[in-house]
């Protein structure tokens, strides 16, 4: 029984699974979740008070898999640019007193930020078809376009990335990889560090505030300070995996429960199936080494089938040929039968009614429940308890 209750949990495990993994691929789930991380640290969400990453169940299941504002960046087959050209804001909004400057007055560096912004900048926004920035007065900066980080970032990485439809199919950064796209980018600008943090200080970016905080830890220095980079996204990564892998579970759950009703699993239902299939066999047994005790279980178990009682052999060879353990999905919405001559074909039934009544019959929940729960463990923990049950070792390491 405990054999034949853990094969039918890593069979349905490994469906689920398998049809969680099939949509994750297709919709680039993964993708889609790293670069909309990305696109709240970088540049903040796409409306005031909300945030790229869903929040809400419905969200899970509907905002990011089939939203039309998908957080990836346009794929590119190019090459990422030789030559990083340094971020164009408006001067106005960048502080007078950020240490932007370490040998020249404030006046100056607002007329270098405003001669890189200039009419190139205003001809370049304007060909694109883009809005212009805001300044820090909250009025139009005149010549400026936005400023897009994830664009930004993701010319750094392009080589990493491998065609595959219209967006980036990027699903994991290293660790040692953003930190060497932040360092790029810092090199663009005039003044380092310091002015690329300016700048997203600048644009209200979020990655200002922990950039800052890893370059002053860092006490200045550039070599550690790419190692804090390093640290701090390896973290975040992680962080971002145990919130994905909270929402992976909702989704297995969802499909489970699915699933469950679909195949109109009851584990309770299947155990007492398996052991009235182990008495049954036992008193084959039984008769098979001469005594009668089994006499009484194959009179039941023949006298209701189609062989009946004059044909014992019969009945003997079918139900020995299709025991519980292959019988798990017979109450499916859909079931197969398997032909005992392998020359026919296997069949398929129809089982709408008996399917429905079954679903409807209040005694079946709780079995249904307990197939639900099983299946949260998922197929790896099913198959290392089948594995340590029935004394397989795995590969030594």
């Amino acid at each position: 029984m405990a054999i034949g209750l853990i094969l039918a949990f890593l069979l349905l495990s490994l469906l689920v699974s398998g049809v969680n993994e099939a949509f994750v691929r297709l919709l680039g789930i993964r993708s889609k979740f790293l670069w909309a991380y990305l696109r709240d640290t970088l540049d903040g969400g796409p409306e005031e008070g909300r945030s790229w990453i869903p929040s809400k169940i419905a969200d899970i299941f509907a905002k990011l898999p089939f939203s039309k504002d998908d957080p990836r960046p346009v794929h590119s087959p190019d090459p990422a640019p030789s030559v990083v050209e340094p971020m164009r804001v408006d001067p106005v909004a960048v502080p007078a007193a950020e240490e932007l400057a370490t040998d020249g007055s404030t006046a100056d560096t607002a007329e270098g930020l405003a001669d890189e912004g200039g009419t190139e900048g205003l001809a370049a926004g304007e060909a694109a078809g883009e809005p212009v920035a805001e300044s820090a007065a909250g009025k139009p900066a005149e010549g400026i376009a936005p400023i897009d980080m994830t664009a930004r970032l993701y010319e750094r990485l392009q080589e990493i990335d491998h065609p595959k439809g219209a967006r980036t199919s990027i699903a994991n950064i290293p660790p040692e990889r953003f930190s060497g796209a932040v360092m790029e980018l810092a090199s663009a600008e005039e003044n380092g560090i310091e002015g690329l943090l300016a700048k997203l200080e600048a644009i209200n970016s979020p990655l200002a505030g922990h950039l800052r905080g890893v370059w002053e830890g860092a006490q200045r220095d550039m070599g550690k300070f790419r190692k804090g980079v390093e640290n701090w996204f390896d973290g975040e990564m992680q962080r971002l995996s145990m919130l994905y892998g909270r929402y992976v579970k909702l989704v297995v759950f969802a499909l489970g429960v699915v699933l469950t009703l679909l195949f109109s699993m009851d584990a309770l239902e299947y155990g007492k199936t398996l052991l009235r299939d182990n008495a049954y066999r036992t008193g084959v047994t039984a008769i098979a080494g001469g005594g009668g005790d089994g006499y009484a279980a194959l009179r039941d178990k023949c006298a209701g089938s189609e062989a009946g009682v004059a044909e014992p052999y019969g009945c003997v060879t079918e139900s020995l040929s299709s025991p519980a353990l292959v019988k798990i999905f017979d109450h499916a919405l859909v079931s197969v039968t398997m032909p005992p001559e392998d020359s026919d074909e296997p069949s398929f039934h129809w089982n709408g009614g008996a399917w429905w009544d079954r679903l409807i019959t209040p005694g079946h929940w709780p079995g249904y429940l307990l197939t639900m729960v099983a299946l949260l463990f998922g197929a790896s923990f099913w198959w290392d308890v089948l594995r340590r049950l029935t004394g397989v070792r795995g590969r030594s390491s």
